[in-house]
């Protein structure tokens, strides 16, 4: 089957749930401050995809945009306490912006803002799943940003492309749209080479070349452009979940639906991480490493194996039982990531020796396993650095 024919069959399955990420460049004046136009052509896409019977979950941009405006600021500051009060002051002006638009149709919103720290943690995580979910339920629609205000470099996303794709894996989407100030993907940079031509539809095999980005003239947008949203989406469709990227226009989410060619359509995998292996792919942050040898990698990789301690050359880091840890190659490629069942100076004293051997060095025995197949997701060739670097 051709990739037109799957993006065709894929858009004729119904939608039931569906997370529409739109950045500030679509909906911030260039000055500063909201375009009260924009934000009203996007009420009107949750309103067309509510009407089709599909819950919709909004993450918006525009929080420090619409803080520089109310502050009077003309430049956007580099600080981050300065960011953080920027957006404290934009974030209640942009979710009251919505509001007002939404009530017009009789349509509440709910405010979710989430930090790297609040999905890391598995609890917390499942507790924003189950607040979200229950926001749906009720009818409501929620919008989720950043925290700025409480960011600091350890703990935030970058920006909300990642964010969206964390929502959309989180939530079990069954598409993402991301509404950006470009086109799509081009072959090269549209603005420099009037020879760039738009990618149509772009295979989940085809992302998996670690040069893609270069090839196709990523790069060139920057942090938080292009490259940032093929990390992202690179993301999702290991999920299983479709994503497209298309410029931010009026009725352009109508006729993505209805048919007709719109943006750049990725299709996901065929194969596709499935449950809590998700979460340990794409939303923690890993405590250490465990360096293994070529005999650990074979068996995890290609037989689908746990990780023993007679595979470990090294430890790195320090951690406890049940956090997360990467599975790395000597050359220090990652591999694999899960939960370990034994504190970090516990391995670093069983690293090489057989599983039969660990109770008569540590005096106890958890398992025979330092990290358990069940709790374990073999990341090779997915983009999971993107939030966990």
């Amino acid at each position: 089957m051709g990739k037109q024919q799957k993006v065709r069959q894929m858009l004729k399955t119904p939608i039931k749930r569906l997370v529409l990420k739109v950045g500030s460049g679509v909906i911030a004046e260039p000055e500063g401050g909201l375009n009260q136009d924009r934000i009203e052509e996007v009420v009107k896409e949750v309103l067309y995809l509510r009407d089709r019977g599909i819950e919709v979950i909004l993450v918006s941009s525009g929080a420090i945009a619409c803080g520089m405006s109310v502050l009077g600021l003309k430049k956007r500051p580099s600080e981050i306490p300065k960011r953080q009060a920027l957006a404290a002051v934009g974030q209640a002006h942009l979710i009251m912006t919505y509001e007002r638009f939404f009530e017009k149709f009789g349509v509440r919103v709910g405010q979710v803002l989430l930090t790297r720290d609040d999905v890391e943690n598995r609890r917390r995580y499942l507790n924003a799943k189950n607040a979200i979910t229950e926001l749906l339920r009720m009818g409501i629609v929620p919008i989720i940003n950043e925290n700025d205000t409480v960011m600091v470099e350890e703990i935030k996303f970058g920006d909300n492309d990642r964010l969206s794709a964390l929502v959309a894996i989180m939530m079990e989407a069954d598409l993402l749209i991301m509404l950006s100030t470009v086109d799509g993907l081009y072959t090269a940079d549209p603005t420099r080479n009037e020879n760039a031509e738009l990618i149509k539809v772009v295979d989940a095999s085809e992302l998996k070349n670690p040069d893609f980005c270069e090839l196709k003239g990523c790069s060139y947008f920057g942090s938080g452009g292009m490259e940032s949203k093929i990390i992202a989406i690179s993301q999702v469709l290991a999920s299983g979940i479709p994503a497209v990227i298309a410029r931010g226009r009026s009725g352009v989410v109508r006729d993505l639906l209805e048919g007709k060619p719109v943006g750049t359509f990725f299709i996901p995998s065929d194969k596709k991480i499935m449950g809590k292996k998700k979460w340990l792919a794409f939303a923690t942050h890993p405590s250490g490493k465990l360096v293994i040898d070529e005999g650990a990698y074979i068996a995890i990789c290609k037989r689908g194996k746990s990780l023993l301690p007679s595979g470990i050359v090294d430890v790195e880091g320090s951690f406890d039982v049940g956090d997360v840890v990467s599975c790395v190659t000597v050359d220090g490629k990652e591999v694999a990531r899960g939960l370990v069942n034994y504190p970090s100076k516990d391995v670093e004293r069983i690293k090489g020796l057989k599983s039969s051997d660990i109770e008569d060095v540590l005096g106890y025995k958890h398992s025979d396993e330092v990290i358990h197949r069940d709790n374990m997701v073999v990341c090779e060739g997915l983009a999971i650095d993107a939030l966990s670097s």
